[in-house]
């Protein structure tokens, strides 16, 4: 697998995150993720995003993080959130979200950012296992889905 930076706005990173948000809209009947994001929240030096791309060079998965300190709604300083952690069907199990996930994690160490946090939902287990078998712990809800029953959410020290 080639990992690559890439721009939030790539077309193959907007094909991904379409197919993202459509497997969200299953698994939660509803729009998908609603998170506002902009692609200048992952230009480096306050953010990266990561594309996979496989032998045939096709995007197989996605993943990226973007810079937050302490506001209203929940984040605290020093903070870098990981979004868009997704592998199209057909690559999984193969373990390119935890290269992605550890690539990420390094960049925004070598950022300065100091926790490393991510929102993600209970309809969504294998996540839930990815994060915490790589050393994530429940944390105080922040981000746009606090409020929902839904919603979890999980910290690592940098």
């Amino acid at each position: 697998m080639d990992i690559r930076r890439v721009a939030f706005d790539h077309p193959d990173a907007v094909k991904l995150n379409d197919q993202v948000q459509a497997e969200y809209a299953v698994r939660y009947g509803d729009e998908g993720d609603v998170t506002p994001l902009d692609p200048s929240m992952f230009r480096p030096p306050a953010g990266l995003y990561l594309m996979a791309y496989d032998g045939l060079d096709r995007p197989v998965a996605t993943g990226g993080w973007r810079t937050q300190d302490a506001n209203d709604e929940g984040y605290s300083d020093g903070d870098a959130e990981l979004k868009r952690m997704y592998v199209v069907e057909e690559a999984r199990g193969n373990g390119l979200a935890r290269r992605i996930l550890g690539a990420l994690e390094d960049d925004a160490r070598a950022a300065d950012r100091t926790r490393m946090v991510l929102e993600t939902g209970n309809k969504q287990p294998e996540a839930i296992a990815l994060y915490l078998s790589s050393g994530y712990e429940p944390c105080v809800k922040f981000g746009h889905y606090r409020f929902h029953d839904d919603s979890r959410c999980y910290a690592k020290l940098l």
